[in-house]
Order: structure tokens, then sequence, then C-alpha cells
């Protein structure tokens, strides 16, 4: 199984070492089908895919690489937009992973802001336009910024990890083969459970923060009280870096810090409501008690990823939630009366959210229930063991 992971890993880089090119081709590809031939398209072309090579068979200082790097892809954005959406992504990667420190988000932000002027066809004509371009590029930023750091942060736990795997080897060198056969199990068990948490909080928080900032600054470009729309943006950033944060440390949400559960849900439907401008209301039965912090937190998350899947699929015009504290069982049940779906075709190959959800709620050897059809609305049910706090 070890041997497994190691030949993975040499994929994962050969591939990643492969990415650069592939992406370069692709935009080339997809811009002489749209735009038709260029030979100077054809030529910087040429010259990013010599200049990405150089990078790797001669000792080209960093700096001076990123920033040839970065030239070129503001040189091939002039040649079409699709550079921006698929180059573009390696002026990220490589000013990441090649330079340090304030550096690495110059090469970011100097990236970013090419895509961006790229996507809005040049430099904004209005100062409107040219705070949307600001804002977009600041989230771009903050967006490579979150995921990057949370990356690095894996990688070091997993290197802790192994440290210790070696140490651990060492000591029990007497019972070499029970031994390679345990660590084996514990090291691979360890990064799958590290890999699953992280990508369920990046999910659970990142992923539908960065979202609702996508939605407040595209509808800040046509709404007329555009400072409320980008003041909502600038303080889901906040909430995002600061859920980020938590995760990487494995602290609980930051709602359930400061609120007991019904006031932490309470404020989730509110500022739902208000950010997607649909009605949601919160209801809570039985008797209020505190319960066991994992219980809370999976109800929480599960809240949040079932509001999400509303704004993001059922175009639900209300939305209902209800916490109810009955003996020794707690449910949480959510609403809309949106386009539903076909419960069956999600059923074993539904999407990340609807997966986390269940695995949150089968670890406390809970029930998740969905209920739906087209045109007909959705209603999910929760109900997991009333485990009080200790």
């Amino acid at each position: 199984m070890s041997g497994r992971l190691d030949r993975s890993e040499r994929l994962l880089e050969r591939l990643m070492a492969a990415v650069p090119y592939a992406l370069l081709a692709v935009s080339t590809v997809v811009a002489l089908a749209t735009d038709g031939p260029s030979w100077v398209m054809l030529g910087l072309a040429a010259l990013a895919a010599a200049w990405l090579r150089l990078a790797t068979v001669a000792a080209v200082p960093r700096a001076v690489y990123v920033t040839g790097l970065v030239l070129l892809i503001g040189a091939l954005c002039t040649q079409g937009v699709w550079f921006a959406s698929f180059f573009g992504f390696v002026g990220y990667l490589h000013s990441w992973h090649y330079l340090k420190d304030a550096w690495r988000f110059a090469g970011v932000t100097a990236t970013a802001a090419i895509s961006v002027m790229t996507y809005y066809g040049g430099v904004p004509a209005t100062p409107s336009a040219g705070l949307g371009q600001l804002f977009l590029t600041a989230a771009i930023v903050a967006a490579v910024g979150l995921f990057s750091f949370v990356g690095e942060i894996t990688a070091e736990r997993s290197a802790e990890r192994e440290r210790m795997v070696a140490r651990l080897e060492a000591a029990m060198a007497e019972n070499a083969g029970l031994q390679a056969q345990l660590l084996s199990q514990a090291r691979e068990a360890g990064v799958l459970d590290e890999r699953q948490r992280m990508a369920a909080e990046i999910h659970d928080t990142l992923a539908q923060g960065l979202t609702g900032i996508v939605t407040q600054l595209q509808a800040a470009r046509q709404d007329p009280d555009w400072r409320r729309r980008v003041d909502l943006a600038i303080g889901l950033a906040k909430e995002s870096l600061a859920e980020a944060r938590r995760s990487v440390h494995a602290v609980g949400p930051g709602p359930l810090e400061t609120a007991p559960l019904p006031d932490a849900l309470a404020e989730v439907v509110a500022q739902w409501g208000e950010l997607h401008g649909v009605r949601a209301d919160f209801t809570v039965t039985g008797t209020v008690r505190p319960m066991h912090p994992e219980v809370e937190e999976t109800l929480l998350r599960t809240a949040q990823e079932a509001l999400a899947n509303a704004a993001k699929h059922a175009a639900a015009s209300r939305v209902g939630l209800t916490l109810s504290y009955m003996g020794d069982v707690l449910t949480l049940d959510v609403r809309d009366d949106g386009a539903g779906f076909d419960p069956e075709r999600v059923r074993d190959g539904g999407g990340f959210g609807l997966t986390s959800m269940r695995k949150r709620v089968s670890r406390l050897a809970g029930t998740l229930e969905i209920e739906s059809e087209p045109g007909a609305g959705t209603a999910i049910s929760v109900s997991v063991p009333a485990v009080a706090r200790g």
C-alpha cells in the first residue's frame, strides 16, 4: 500500500510538471479555434513554452523567471481571453512556488490584475467598473493565498507525521515485520483522515464563502446600491479568512464560539436570507440544552451546506429551518419551495456537499433523509443522538 502511495506521489509530481504546458496548449488551441490563426499568438506561445522549459534546465533567478512568466501571460492575454482562463493559472502556481513572503502576493496580484482586466475587456472606463475590477482582483488574490496557505499547512502536518513515524520505526526495530504493517496502516489512515477533514472544512467554509463573495461582486455591477454589496463581500471575505484559520487549527466554527446552537443557527439563517434576498425562517422546538460540541458543529455545518445548495440550485422564494430538541434525539429540518430534483439520481453520485453531510452525520450514528422532486421543493431532515455537553 505504501508503494502505491509513493508511485501515486511521483505520478502527481510528473503531472504537475506537465500542467503548465498542457494549459498553454489548451489556451492556444481554443484561441486558434475561436479567433483564427495568428503568427503573433503562435510566436508568443512558443516563447512561453521555451521560457517554462528554461526554468527547469538553467539557473535562472526565480524572481527573473516569474517576472518573465507574468509578462508573457500579459502578452498572450492580448491575443485572446482564453489565455487568462487557462494559462493564467500557471502564474498563480509559480508565483507562490518560486517566490517568498510578500513577493508571492506581488506575483499573484499581477497575474490576477492581468486576468481580470482581460475579462473586462481592458482598462475600466468608469470609477465603478474600476472598483469592481479592484475587488475581484483582491478576491482572487485572497482565494489563492488562502488555499495555498491551507495546502502548506497540510504538507507541514504530513511531514511532521512522517518524522514521527520514522522515530517510531527506530524505537520498534525489534518487531520489524509487525511494525512495518502497523505503521503503514497508521500513516495511510492518518493522511487520508487529515485530507478528508481539510477537504470538508475547505468546502464548508472557504468554497461557500468565496461563492458568496463572487455573487455579491457580480450583483454590485448592476445594483445602484453597490456599496452595500461590496460591504457584504468584504464581510464574507473576513469570515472566510477566520474560518480558514480555525480549520487549520482544528477549532470549531466561529458562530458556536460566542453563542449557543439555536442563536448560531438563527444568525446563519438571517445572514443567508440577507445575502440572497430570500425569505428565511428559523424555529426552535423543545427544551434547549447544551449539546456535545461535535453534535452542535455537525448540525451547524449541515445547515450551512443545505442553505448553500438552496442558493446554488433551488431558486427558492422561501426557506425554513426547524431545530427540535426531542428527548434523546436532536433533529434539524431544512425545507425550501425551489426547483427540487430527483434524489435517486444523486443518491450514489451526489456532489461533495451531500457526501460531506452524510459523512458528518454518520460519524455520530445519525441519519440524513432527503425528500424532493422536480418542481416541488426539497426537504432535508437530520437526526442525531442528543449527547449532552460533558
